[in-house]
């Protein structure tokens, strides 16, 4: 699929296909924005490579899995984010590729999957606004709304992993705990994407292009918003993170203490029945020259004994809280 958007001008917004390409380069003050999905990846080469993309770049940016980063050109900027995709409300999440060309009077947005951040832009009545201002304002525009989708699947876990620490203290399953480190493996995967995308911006800070009007204040304001919000993004699912290990910890701590209690428990019961289990078996032989076994009365000396025993250790036992 091509679509394009174009802010002639006079300050129209048309859409439309591969026509408006031809109409902006007729136009050179006119403002382009083409995005790209499931197109055949030769003829989109084509297509990137007429805008001045590094051959290099539109390799990255087909890739199937590529990390975050950050290119600087002569005339555009290549920023390739990871987005959520159109199905992620939980921490069951999927993520798509995005790839932004960002020029003086383009922006050109190659992506993997239905992204909810262009969708979002691509029908916003801002977008005039934000097109005006440069492909480098409206790829950040972009890039702000992912960071909005991160951190509202975020908050929206926070409730979950309160309930699970609750339950955990109150009654601690495998189920619970299997649930738990489901959750630390995604968490760790997205602190491991919020971390690349801090980079990328933090990075961005540092480029000091006239093109892009670098110097001014609505820009490099824009430029720190983004990055504060991915950066607060790697601070917020660390935290999560650190709490699910803690609870893993906590559990499994809780667990070895159990099995602790109960195998002292069973070895209280065995020191026990030990030298009760020695007599038993001393007296159970049936020697005839055994002179205990014709004494009157014998049995129940040998249960007085046992139980004597027996009261004892547990008397011991306890005083020593081992029971």
């Amino acid at each position: 699929m091509l679509r394009a958007t174009l802010l002639d001008s006079s300050g129209h917004l048309k859409q439309g296909g591969k026509e408006l390409v031809d109409e902006w380069r007729q136009f050179p003050s006119s403002h382009l924005w083409l995005d790209l999905y499931q197109e055949d990846e030769v003829e989109e080469a084509k297509l990137l490579q007429s805008f001045g993309v590094h051959h290099l770049a539109i390799l990255d940016a087909q890739r199937k899995r590529h990390p975050p980063k950050l290119e600087v050109f002569d005339d555009h900027l290549f920023i390739l984010l990871r987005g959520l995709d159109a199905e992620s409300s939980s921490l069951d999440f999927g993520t798509i590729q995005i790839a932004m060309f960002a020029g003086d009077n383009f922006l050109l947005t190659r992506r993997s999957g239905i992204s909810v951040s262009i969708n979002d832009w691509w029908g916003k009545k801002d977008l005039a606004k934000m097109m005006a201002n440069g492909g480098i304002h409206l790829a950040l525009a972009v890039a702000t709304t992912a960071a909005r989708r991160y951190t509202e699947l975020l908050l929206a876990f926070e409730p979950t992993l309160s309930e699970l620490e609750d339950g955990l203290q109150e009654h601690p399953d495998d189920q619970k705990m299997r649930e738990l480190t489901g959750y630390r493996t995604r968490l760790r995967k997205l602190r491991r994407i919020f971390a690349y995308l801090a980079g990328v911006f933090e990075a961005l800070r540092e480029v000091d292009e006239p093109l892009f009007n670098a110097e001014s204040d609505e820009y490099r304001h824009q430029v720190i918003d983004v990055y504060e919000k991915y950066e607060r993004l790697l601070s917020l699912s660390s935290m999560y993170y650190e709490v699910a290990g803690d609870l893993v910890d906590g559990y499994i701590s809780l667990t070895s203490h159990e099995l602790n209690s109960t195998m002292r428990l069973l070895t209280v019961l065995t020191a026990i029945f030990v030298p009760l289990g020695f007599l038993a078996g001393l007296y159970g032989m049936n020697f005839d020259n055994m002179p205990e076994l014709h004494t009157q009365g014998g049995y129940f000396v040998l249960l007085g004994v046992m139980v004597t025993i027996a009261t004892t250790l547990l008397i011991i036992f306890k005083r020593k809280n081992w029971m």
